[in-house]
C-alpha cells in the first residue's frame, strides 16, 4: 500500500491536538507527516507549541507557504492564511480544512458570536475541500449540534472545540483513504443560507447601545464576552464603560 504524505497547516490549541492525534495515527494509517506550517500564538503558551511538537517527532518545519512540498494531502486546522491555487496544487490528492462552524452558513471569522446574535438554535463543525475562496470548498464531513438556550460565546466555543476534535478523529482515516463524497456548498445555500464575516467586524459588535431593548443588549453581551479579549462596552460621555459578568 502506498504510504501517503501529509502536510499539516495549523495553530491554536485545536491545531495542536489535531496534529498530536495525526502523529499518533501515522503508523496505523501508513502516512508520513511531511511538514508542519504554523505561526506562533503567544497567548496559548508553551503547552500548545506546534513547532515543539513537530521537533519532538522529527517533523520538518516549513517556514512559509512558498516552501510547501509536493504531498498527497494538505490538512489545515485554524491556519491563518488563505491558500492560493499554486499552494493547493501541491496536494496531489486533496487539500482540506477543518472549519469550526457549519457551512455554508458561517464562513470566515467570529462565527460563534454571529450565531448567538442571529438567534440560531443549531451550530456545527465542517471538514471541507480547500479552494481559493474563504471556507468555500465542497463539504466532505459535517456534524451539527443544538445551541443551548441563553448560550454565552465561550460556552459555544467549548462545545464547538470538542465537536471539532471528535470529527477530526472520526474522519481522519476516511480523508487519508479518499473515502468521501464532496457536496458543493451551493446545493445547501437554499436550506441554510450563507454569510462571510471578517475579523475586523468584532470591534463594532462590542459597542452596546443602551437604548436597545433588554433582550438585544443581553444577546450582544453574551455574543461578545470572550475571556482574554476586550469585553463589550457602551459609551457614556465619550468614555468606554465595559460590561462584564460574574458568570
Amino acid at each position: 500500500m502506498h504510504q501517503k504524505s501529509v502536510v499539516f497547516l495549523g495553530s491554536k490549541p485545536i491545531g495542536y491536538e489535531c496534529l498530536e492525534y495525526l502523529i499518533s495515527q501515522k503508523d496505523v494509517l501508513n502516512i508520513k507527516i511531511a511538514g508542519l506550517l504554523t505561526h506562533s500564538r503567544k497567548e496559548f503558551g508553551n503547552a500548545h507549541d506546534l513547532n515543539a511538537l513537530a521537533n519532538k517527532h522529527e517533523i520538518p518545519i516549513i517556514n512559509n507557504l512558498a516552501d510547501l512540498p509536493v504531498c498527497d494531502i494538505i490538512y489545515s486546522v485554524q491556519y491563518h492564511q488563505i491558500l492560493k491555487q499554486e499552494h493547493i496544487e501541491k496536494a496531489q490528492q486533496i487539500a482540506v480544512n477543518l472549519h469550526m462552524a457549519p457551512l455554508p452558513e458561517y464562513r470566515g471569522s467570529n462565527q460563534f458570536s454571529f450565531a448567538i446574535i442571529d438567534r440560531k438554535n443549531e451550530f456545527g463543525v465542517t471538514i471541507h475541500q480547500v479552494d481559493t475562496r474563504i471556507d468555500h470548498g465542497d463539504i466532505l464531513f459535517q456534524k451539527r449540534f443544538p445551541i443551548p438556550e441563553n448560550c454565552w460565546v465561550n460556552d459555544l466555543y467549548k462545545l464547538t472545540y470538542n465537536a471539532s476534535l471528535k470529527l477530526f478523529k472520526q474522519t481522519l482515516a476516511h480523508v487519508i483513504k479518499g473515502n468521501y463524497n464532496p457536496v458543493p456548498q451551493e446545493l445547501l445555500v437554499g436550506k441554510y443560507g450563507t454569510s462571510l464575516h471578517l475579523r475586523n467586524e468584532m470591534a463594532g459588535l462590542k459597542v452596546i447601545d443602551l437604548a436597545w431593548e433588554k433582550e438585544k443588549i443581553e444577546r450582544y453581551i453574551r455574543a461578545t464576552s470572550m475571556p482574554g479579549f476586550e469585553p463589550p462596552h457602551c459609551v457614556i460621555d465619550g468614555r468606554k464603560i465595559f460590561l462584564t459578568s460574574e458568570k
